[in-house]
């Protein structure tokens, strides 16, 4: 697998060669969390980590109780996502097998989030004990992790961890995915004999492979006609997003991006022709990238998703696909090329195809909100007013349905200010990940738009929130079920039990939500909340019919499907 150089969010502080001594493993462990830049760890105690916790709490790290195991999974996704790597910490398999499905989303959409969970002491295995929380046999949760992450370890040997979680951090930094720490609870507090030195690793590139890779896409861009990049989410991930305008700019290359790589341009930028979703986007969009003769593929996840649901009509033989696993150029494949070191090479050259004529903006009348404020609210006009209101200082998240689809219609207007688990789609991350986003980024407004079926599910996150006093915004869709599913395959098991969203902020203790029907209750409701401190709910009431252009583009081609 080829990889790329660490984001500058992810460099260890450290110097390259740190000699570490008196040091007890959990103490190492939590020195070199901070090397990357975690200053904040989620998670729920218990007692075969309870040490690690007390220990955790004697160090600078800030220690985030969440509400439940998955929650912090989310929050932690979120946070690695904002500030370039996280930790999540929790005790044995009821723990730890709760996390499994938010770690298994972080993997999907490579967000680097180091899993730290205790574990039964090596002494107290011998004769396979019966022991709390255990299922079929010691290993079965490093197992689980195995596949859920890109590297895992148990840390049972004193001579052998310090370097084991020096590989562990190293692979979550390069690869931007999940790491598993296993952390047995009579191992923290020893410490090892032998003497040890960190020395940070640093993938390479075939310099040859990215000369000849890059000559070979220079010459396509100065023999082709209509240029585009379409960007994705490893642009973020891996901090090229900078390199990438850059390299945009200086060539006049017109910028789409998917789905789940929203906003890692800004969409004001002049270059930025809009999603490009295959046939469930904007018709403009979708011709003006399928017509082109030189597709350049950066930092791309071919999902269905991101491609239109199988509508996406890209050519092979016009496309240049770079990530941070592979470089392929029509047919041609180049090993050891790191996806930063080929788009700063190519910035480099300034390649200079044929200037572009870029589409027609849309119109000022199409994106105008006039209010019309006794009118019944819908959706699509919900996120035409919440679109007056971004700024700089805004981080929109989505959670999956219309809360998705219809907020890809927004204006973003920065780097890392749309959150969205597009490729893995598990709902109820909304909501924890706006806690997550608010510890990563306390000075910022969160936006959250969440559909009520998956607040029922990680909702009392909310409650963690309000204790921590973030201006949190959330939009709480509530169509009285899945309304995704309805559009699929409409039936009763699609209805949910109505809830009394807006009450539920007070019961948490913070201040009542707002409850709103009308395009005037919701402008004044939003207006207040963009305005006021803490936590603010606002429950809104649509029609269960009501729907977003994109969600039925999208449930038009899922239900021959399903």
């Amino acid at each position: 697998m080829t990889v790329s150089h660490l984001a500058p969010a992810t460099r260890p502080s450290t110097t390259d060669c740190t000699t570490v001594e008196n040091l007890s493993i959990g103490q190492y462990l939590i020195r070199r969390l901070q090397d990357y830049g975690i200053a904040d760890v989620f998670g729920i105690p218990g007692d075969y980590v309870l040490g690690f916790y007390s220990m955790l709490c004697d160090s600078p790290i800030n220690v985030v109780g969440c509400c439940r195991e998955d929650n912090a999974g989310f929050a932690a996704d979120a946070y690695a996502r904002l500030r370039g790597m996280s930790c999540v910490c929790v005790t044995y398999c009821v723990g730890g097998l709760s996390l499994a499905n938010s770690i298994a989303g972080a993997f999907a959409e490579k967000s680097p989030v180091v899993v730290i969970s205790g574990s039964p002491g090596v002494s107290e295995r011998i004769n396979n004990p019966h022991l709390h929380h255990k299922v079929r046999d010691f290993r079965t949760q490093l197992e689980v992790f195995e596949k859920l992450c890109v590297a895992a370890v148990e840390l049972n040997d004193a001579n052998t961890a310090f370097r084991d979680i020096d590989r562990m951090l190293d692979m979550a930094a390069r690869f931007k995915q999940p790491v598993y720490i296993e952390l047995p609870r009579d191992m923290v507090k020893v410490v090892p004999t032998n003497s040890h030195e960190y020395r940070q690793s640093a993938p390479t590139t075939d310099p040859d492979a990215l000369g000849e890779a890059v000559n070979e896409t220079c010459r396509l861009l100065k023999e082709c006609q209509r240029p585009v990049i379409i960007a994705g989410v490893e642009i973020h991930r891996f901090g090229l997003q900078d390199d990438l305008v850059a390299l945009a700019e200086g060539s006049h290359i017109p910028i789409t991006a998917t789905i789940l790589g929203k906003s890692v341009v800004s969409e004001q930028h002049p270059l930025y022709v809009g999603l490009y979703e295959g046939a469930m986007g904007h018709e403009e969009v979708t011709s003006f990238v399928e017509e082109s003769d030189c597709v350049l593929l950066l930092g791309e996840s071919m999902t269905d998703i991101n491609m239109g649901i199988y509508t996406a009509k890209l050519d092979p033989v016009k496309c240049v696909f770079a990530t941070s696993e592979q470089l392929r150029i029509h047919h041609h494949h180049y090993h050891n090329v790191s996806l930063g070191d080929f788009i700063r090479e190519l910035k480099n050259r300034r390649p200079t195809p044929p200037q572009r004529v870029m589409p027609p903006k849309p119109s000022a009348e199409s994106t105008r909100y006039t209010l019309r404020a006794d009118e019944p609210l819908k959706i699509m006009r919900l996120i035409k007013r919440l679109n007056q209101s971004l700024d700089d200082h805004t981080i929109v998240i989505s959670d999956i349905g219309d809360a998705l689809f219809s907020s890809t219609e927004l204006t973003t207007h920065g780097k890392t200010e749309y959150i969205c688990p597009a490729y893995y789609t598990s709902m109820g991350f909304a909501v924890p990940a706006a806690l997550g986003a608010g510890i990563a980024k306390p000075g910022m407004r969160t936006i959250a738009i969440v559909g009520d079926g998956a607040f029922q599910m990680t909702g009392n996150e909310l409650s963690t929130i309000i204790r921590h006093g973030f201006h949190t915004i959330v939009i709480l869709l509530d169509n009285k079920g899945y309304g995704t599913e309805r559009f699929l395959h409409p039936g009763p098991y699609n209805d949910i039990n109505p809830w009394q969203y807006a009450k539920l902020p007070a019961i948490y203790g913070g201040q009542p939500g707002y409850e709103v029907r009308t395009e005037g209750e919701f402008d004044r409701a939003l207006s207040e909340a963009w305005n006021k401190p803490g936590l603010s709910l606002i429950q809104v009431h649509l029609h269960e019919e009501d729907a977003s252009t994109p969600l039925r583009r999208l449930a038009e081609r899922l239900s021959k499907r399903v």
